[in-house]
């Protein structure tokens, strides 16, 4: 039987699923400060496998496995009161390339590494630095 240091055993397990994933996202965003919730709207979190062709070329990779989230969305220095918004702001988290990323770096949870990305995306977005970013992230609670 194979069982890692902390005790689980490893036979037993299946990656998780884009439905697991999307908890998961769900319940790091839900940890996120609630100041910064507001702040981020009626956001979508849109869970795939991989980015599309187009959201890869948008940002200059080639790999789909280096693309681990998107935020795709009005700018905030575009957006105004009256527009007409079509799509909802919706923050992209590219699965496989996360658990790539986790297994290959192994020194953080999966759920860090997704509070990590969404916190990026969703930062980015409204121009945070990346100290702003990791006191966001330090912030973060785990939400039940």
């Amino acid at each position: 039987m194979s069982v890692s240091n902390d005790g689980t055993c490893w036979e037993n397990l299946a990656a998780p699923s884009l439905d697991d994933f999307e908890r998961l996202a769900k319940r790091a965003y839900a940890g996120l400060p609630e100041q910064f919730r507001a702040l981020c709207g009626d956001v979508v979190i849109v869970i795939q496998d991989f980015a599309t062709d187009d959201a890869i070329a948008s940002v200059n990779v080639t790999d789909p496995f280096e693309l681990m989230g998107l935020y795709q969305g009005i700018s905030l220095d575009r957006k105004g009161s009256q527009d007409i918004v079509e799509q909802p702001d919706m923050v992209f988290l590219y699965r496989r390339a996360i658990l790539d990323y986790w297994a290959e770096c192994g020194n953080e949870t999966l759920a860090d590494l997704v509070t990590h990305v969404l916190v990026h995306e969703i930062g980015h977005h409204f121009g945070l630095s990346d100290d702003d970013m990791e006191r966001l992230e330090a912030a973060a609670t785990t939400a039940v």
